[in-house]
Order: C-alpha cells, then structure tokens, then sequence
C-alpha cells in the first residue's frame, strides 16, 4: 500500500508507503537542506505499562543503545554513528517513544542500516551499569527525602490516580532495580514492531533512495500486532487542590484543566486556544500575570494532549505567600475567556503566528519528519496545508465556547509544591474550591 498527494494538493510533495512486514514509511523531501533525518516513532511509554513495569519503557530506550551483534558496547555505538557525522537521540514520552539521526546526507545509507540493528538486535548489554544512570536521572525529581516533588509528575498523579497516564515515565528506584534481561525482551517484544511503528525521512533525500533504505535497514523487523491504548475514565465531580509541602525558594504552582484528546474535531480550535493564551509575552497570560500585576517572573500554558485525553496545563514559579492570588488570576482569565472569547485582533494574530510556525517546519527535517509521522502513528495524519487551513478557519465563538467547556469546576486540579505558610494553604483552598467556573 502506498500514497501520495495529488497533484496542486500539497506545495511540498510527500509520499508513504507501507513495507511487506507492515512498517508505515514516509518520506519528506527537503532538497534545499544539508542535514538528513530517519526517525522511528513507537507506541511505547508509561501509558502502555503496568504498576510493575513502570519506567521499563524508559529503561529500555536507555538499553537499546548498550550495544548490538556488530557493536558489542555503548561506545562502539556512538563511535559509529558520531564517525558518520551524527548522534543518536532518543526520547521515552508518556505515550511513544522517538529514535533518531541527523547526519550528512552521504551517511544517511550506513547510518540507516546501524540504526535498524540498534531497534531491531539490542544485545541489553551492561545492564547493572545503567541500572545506576537511570536511577541518578530518577534523583532529580525527588526531595533530600526521597520525596516525588516534581510539580509535572505529581500533577498527572493527581488527574489520572488510577490509569498509567498518571504514571512518571521514569517510574522508581524500586521498579528499575527489579528489571532484568527477560522484562526487557517482552516489552521489545510486544512494542519495537512494524504494527507499532512509523519511520520517517526528511532532509535532502529522494523518495526512491529513502524507500530502498527504509526496506534494506528495517524489511525485516518483525510485524506484530498494534497496541492498543486503554482511555482513562474520569470520576471527578468538583474542583480537587494538592498542597505538598518542599522546602525551595518558590512555590512550584500547576493549575491543570481536563482537555480534549488530539483525534476529536475540536483540536484546531485547541490549537488556536492556546495561541490566545500563551504564544509570547505579549499575549494574555504572561501580560496579566507578569506584565500587568507583577506576580511572576514567568508563566506558561501548555498542552499535553493523548489520542483520547488532554491536559491544558498552566505552570508558574512563584513567591509562597502569592501562590493563591496567582491562581486567582489564572481562573478569573480562563473565566473571562469563556465568557467573552478572543477578539478580532487577538485571532488574526494567532492565525498569522500559526501559518509562519507551520511553514517553518519545512527549514526542520526534525518537526517535518516528526509532523508526518506522529500522524500516522496515532491515526491523525494531515498535510501542513491541511492543518493551516483548519486552525486559520477556526472563529472567535468556537475558541470561546471551547474555554467555556474546560473552564467547569469539574475540570480544575491545583498543585502547589512549596513552602504555604501564614494560612497561604487555606487561602489557595480557599479559591480553588470556591471555583464556580464562568456561570
């Protein structure tokens, strides 16, 4: 099976096609870049684990790269692959894990067929040694205590209490220790396949080139069969607040609103969304929080969004005694944009900002490759074209009615990670269990 756009679709051409063992192939010319990229994107990470097995997908990114039959140790893996004028990188995320190269275009071949014995053949050498490197990475997020105090990671604790999108992706000491050759061969096993696999070139690369590549250096992984993601059921009926206390210099402060998941037809509309809250300091968010009342150094928004669940996710650092009059601000703006949506001015802004990030990736082989193959690996494939034609179409009511429905009290998870003293943490429960939402 393959596909390609028709003709006056697409600007930039692009073709698929799917190999005889089932693995998604995508090939994203760009001819005026000196950089080549292959990536693979996976369906693996802490949503697809157990309590057991929490972290194993992480630890086994780390193993993959120990060696293989033909480079028996880590250094002789990166020795090869930085002699081709390249480096390995690797990401575990929540849900998919991303391996990838970025090299000289005349590499890309030899680079290619070591990076498919890396996936395909990892010997899970040294295993103890990075027993011990994973678990120095596990200490930064925790307290002199041994003490999770990482706002991000408790956070999800907090919205997903019962389903693994709640787990850290790193999982414990503990669990890592436990880990052995055999866990780590099943989880290969039932995730490193074609089924659950996309691989993608970008860069200066022909499509005839990559294809032959792609058949060569990764024809014979084996097929499997697709993995399957259990969505999370949501219990919750009133807004919920999470004071853990950490002795810092400021308060670590997430204020946390169930979204939409990426595959629903509201996603251009989230898209634009959070361009109206946080695309720069010159939008809502960081004018109000910082420019306007001074209350923070910085202030964020983001979202993390999963094929069936979303997260819009605001983060600030702050002063203790501020972490409730903060978060005041941050639902009283939610509030006004649902109650008044964006204006004209603010949208036209956000479009235009929007088209000139989506064109950029055409200077990036990295988010080309990435844009293509996360579409295809979570079932959401769209041109650029596509995606700027629909977040462009989205209109001011649609952006406001959306705030509207992630603004409820249902919705509402406050973190706070920091020392709230003087009634500070009555004050913050105060405001967040008084949460109305927009009326």
């Amino acid at each position: 099976m393959s596909w390609q756009l028709e003709a006056g679709a697409s600007e930039r051409p692009f073709r698929g096609t799917t190999l005889g063992n089932g693995l998604r192939v995508v090939v994203a010319p760009q001819p005026q870049l000196h950089r080549a990229h292959v990536a693979l994107y996976v369906r693996v990470g802490s949503r697809f684990e157990e309590h057991r097995t929490n972290g194993l997908s992480h630890f086994l990114e780390h193993m993959m790269y120990r060696g293989t039959p033909s480079l028996p140790h880590a250094h002789d893996v990166n020795l090869a692959f930085e002699s081709l004028g390249g480096y390995l990188y690797a990401a575990t995320q929540t849900d998919f894990g991303v391996f990838s190269v970025t090299l000289p275009k005349e590499s890309l071949r030899d680079a290619s067929m070591l990076f498919g014995e890396v996936v395909r053949d990892p010997t899970f050498a040294d295993i103890e040694i990075e027993k011990e490197i994973v678990c120095e990475e596990i200490l930064e997020d925790l307290d002199e205590e041994g003490r999770q105090v990482d706002a991000d990671n408790l956070s999800r604790e907090m919205i997903y209490p019962t389903h693994p999108l709640g787990y850290t992706i790193t999982g414990d000491e503990k669990r890592v220790r436990s880990f052995d050759e055999e866990m780590l061969r099943t989880h290969h096993a039932r995730h490193y396949t074609a089924a659950s696999s996309v691989l993608a070139f970008s860069g200066p690369v022909g499509f005839d080139e990559a294809l032959e590549i792609a058949d060569a250096a990764f024809g014979k992984m084996p097929r499997g069969v697709p993995v399957a993601a259990e969505a999370p059921v949501h219990a919750q009926k009133k807004p919920r607040v999470k004071i853990v206390e950490n002795v810092s210099s400021q308060t670590e402060l997430r204020v946390c609103l169930r979204a939409i998941g990426e595959r629903t037809g509201a996603r251009p509309t989230m898209d634009m969304l959070m361009r109206i809250l946080d695309d720069g300091m010159s939008t809502r968010l960081y004018h109000r929080v910082c420019d306007d009342k001074g209350l923070c150094y910085d202030v964020s928004a983001g979202y993390d969004g999963y094929e069936d669940d979303g997260i819009l996710d605001f983060a600030a650092g702050c002063q203790h005694p501020r972490t409730s009059v903060v978060t005041k601000e941050i639902l009283a703006l939610l509030v006004e944009l649902a109650r008044s949506g964006p204006t004209e001015a603010e949208l036209t802004k956000a479009r235009r900002r929007n088209a000139w990030e989506v064109l950029g990736m055409f200077d990036s082989p990295e988010d080309l490759a990435g844009f293509y193959a996360g579409g295809l690996l979570f079932e959401r494939f769209e041109t650029p074209e596509a995606r700027l034609a629909a977040n462009a179409a989205v209109t001011a009511e649609q952006v406001r009615s959306l705030a509207e429905t992630l603004a409820q009290p249902e919705r509402i998870n406050v973190l706070a990670v920091g020392l709230l003293e003087d009634d500070e943490d009555r004050r913050l429960e105060g405001v967040v269990k008084g949460y109305r939402g927009p009326g």
